[in-house]
């Protein structure tokens, strides 16, 4: 996947510029302060860097970014799941800063978050910065770079150290507060204990509501019942008798009066209804009678459970519920204070993390030397031979969520020389030459397909510049290579070759960034190498490096 083109607008010095970009090796060149690396300044702001006001442009309302890169099968699945379209082969990242420094960002015409810009950049641009030397002093970067060169993952480690630390944490919690978890546990089970002599049970409160009910009512509804029946089919009044009279009567005159048979069908179905209610009631009055014993006990259960629940502020119908939570909270509780248990699984977990780490060392132990070889035999070609780098590992007297071992760095500049920690090298020109044969010989590891030099190669020259020339080179054989640099010899190595030139336009300085060919390239490497006045000597040396 490499970079196609980058579109800026109204950005630090640049009004509006277009450009495309080819595979292989790209360099940039131009005069001091001409702007050199402010496509990889506007490049990091496209891939979710911090956002600053200070970019747009003086008099503009916002700066505008667009980068587009080639975008290969197997980042779809990411578009997907992160609700991106994907049409075609193609990338397209555009973001804008205002004046305020509000940022807003788009992922093939979708909104994007800073957040996910940065989440995608790991898969499509590397950049290599001129102090790229100083994150060699940091460990967590040395551990990652040896990690990544290794193919090692330290995700086990990592997941095993957070839980023996829980581990830890619940034993320590456990024994300062043991006296108090004890004091808790005794309340808790005294609790327990008076509600279980309840032993209330769900839906319990509903149904003693009803029965009490329907007890300490029984004699008035049995004495209503029996009214009831008296008033429906008693022999001197009853409403059943009344109501067959009446339909004997109609149902006798039916053939004289069509509507007298329809009446006589509704009394029909009235009679029928009230001899049910009549069996009904019947039937109430043979299963129900008072009961002042069940109602007592009812009596005093629902005593009890007023009682209880006014103790512990709660309204009846919440006891089954306290009672059960409480029972939870005490097995909890007894857990906790069981320091034995939590002492094996403290243990346990400290063993497992041990075991994880003893791993994951030997994996660090055996890559350690491979990598020091490697990033030793490019330290060669880059003028330090007879240098030698070290990659050492220190163990720890406890394990940590990376490890158990300090790593770091060490280099011997030249033949005979002992080894010391990369920050204590003195020269600057070391350092950058160091940082830059890492930088090749890891170059491989990460996804992205465009690697980005921003003056990595300062502090070195002659024929060590040309040993970097041809490095960016190779690499450009494989994946997208661009470079910032002020060294003809590495310029001269390029497959496209970028002139960042700076203007006066309307009282306003303006930046530029054009392809350059044939004459026009032979000018900027003969400047590179002779400064504003060229002459035929630095014009033909030009020439022929680029014939090279």
């Amino acid at each position: 996947m490499a970079l196609r083109r980058m579109n800026l607008r109204d950005f630090v010095i640049v009004h509006e510029l277009e450009l495309d970009l080819l595979p292989g090796f790209t360099v940039l060149t131009g005069e001091t302060g001409a702007g050199k690396s402010i496509l990889i300044d506007a490049l990091q702001l496209a891939l979710g860097a911090r956002a600053d006001a200070g970019v747009v442009r003086e008099g503009a309302a916002r700066a505008e970014i667009s980068a587009e890169f080639d975008a290969p099968a197997w980042l779809a699945q990411w578009l997907a799941e992160a609700g991106f379209s994907h049409d075609g082969d193609a990338l397209l990242i555009r973001r804008t800063i205002d004046a305020q420094g509000k940022s807003r960002a788009w992922i093939n015409g979708s909104a994007a978050t800073a957040a996910q810009l940065r989440e995608v950049a790991d898969h499509l641009v590397d950049i290599h910065g001129q102090h790229a030397w100083a994150a060699l002093t940091r460990p967590d970067e040395v551990r990652l770079l040896l990690d990544a060169f290794g193919k090692i993952t330290s995700k086990d480690v990592a997941d095993k150290y957070q839980a023996w630390k829980t581990q830890l944490k619940t034993l320590q919690d456990a024994r300062a507060a043991q006296h108090s978890l004890e004091t808790e546990r005794e309340r808790l089970a005294w609790q327990i204990a008076e509600l279980g002599k309840l032993a209330p049970q769900p839906n319990e409160w509903t149904s003693l509501n009803t029965e009490h009910g329907t007890l300490a009512n029984a004699q008035g509804l049995l004495d209503a019942a029996y009214q009831s029946i008296e008033a429906l089919e008693g022999e001197d009044s009853g409403v059943t008798i009344r109501l067959a009279q009446a339909h004997q009567l109609l149902q006798s005159q039916q053939l004289h009066a069509q509507e007298f048979k329809e009446l006589a069908e509704v009394l029909s179905q009235s009679l029928a209804q009230v001899e049910d209610v009549v069996h009904s009631l019947h039937a109430y009055t043979r299963k129900t009678e008072p009961d002042p014993q069940r109602l007592a006990q009812l009596d005093e259960r629902m005593t009890q459970w007023i009682s209880l629940a006014r103790r512990y502020k709660r309204t009846p119908v919440e006891l089954p519920e306290l009672w059960a939570g409480w029972k939870t909270e005490l097995v909890q509780l007894e857990a906790a204070s069981d320091i034995a248990s939590l002492e094996a699984a403290e243990r346990a977990a400290h063993a497992s993390l041990m075991s994880a780490c003893k791993a994951l060392s030997q994996a660090r132990r055996k890559a350690a030397p491979a990598l020091g070889i490697a990033i030793t035999q490019a330290m060669q070609g880059l003028g330090m031979q007879g240098g030698k780098f070290e990659v050492a590992l220190a163990s720890l007297d406890e394990p940590t969520s990376y490890g158990a071992e300090n790593i770091e760095f060490l280099v011997a500049g030249h033949a005979g020389s002992t080894p010391r920690p990369v920050g204590k090298v003195a020269s600057g020109g070391e350092l950058s030459r160091i940082a830059l044969a890492i930088a090749v010989t890891t170059s491989q590891l990460g996804k992205a397909q465009t690697l980005i030099f921003d003056e990595v190669d300062s502090g070195v020259g002659g024929a060590v510049a040309e040993t970097v020339g041809r490095l960016m080179k190779q690499l450009g054989k494989d994946r997208q290579v661009m470079a910032v640099t002020h060294l003809p010899q590495v310029a001269a190595c390029a497959d496209q070759h970028l002139l960042v030139s700076k203007q006066l336009r309307a009282k306003l300085t303006v930046s530029d960034v054009q392809p350059i060919h044939g004459e026009q390239r032979v000018g900027e490497i003969a400047r590179m190498l002779g400064g504003e006045k060229l002459s035929s000597t630095t014009m033909a040396h030009a020439k022929e490096m680029l014939g090279q």
